[in-house]
């Protein structure tokens, strides 16, 4: 069981970081067709929080628990 829970753990937050990033990539690539993110800077940033949040979840989990 505790395998398995790590396991969604790291997917869950791999999941994250790829749904994040690819957020980041379109506002680098198409920043002017998204007009509800008048701030393309705060919204990128925003999203570099997410990953890396999520990206500290798994240093935490390879470091202490794997």
């Amino acid at each position: 069981m505790r395998t398995e829970l790590i396991k969604a753990l790291l997917l869950h937050a791999q999941g994250e970081i790829t749904y994040h990033k690819a957020n980041v990539n379109v506002y680098l690539n198409n920043s002017v067709g998204i007009g509800e993110h008048s701030d393309v800077m705060g919204a990128i940033t925003n999203e570099l929080d997410q990953i890396a949040k999520y990206q500290d979840q798994i240093n935490v989990i390879e470091k202490y628990f794997k």
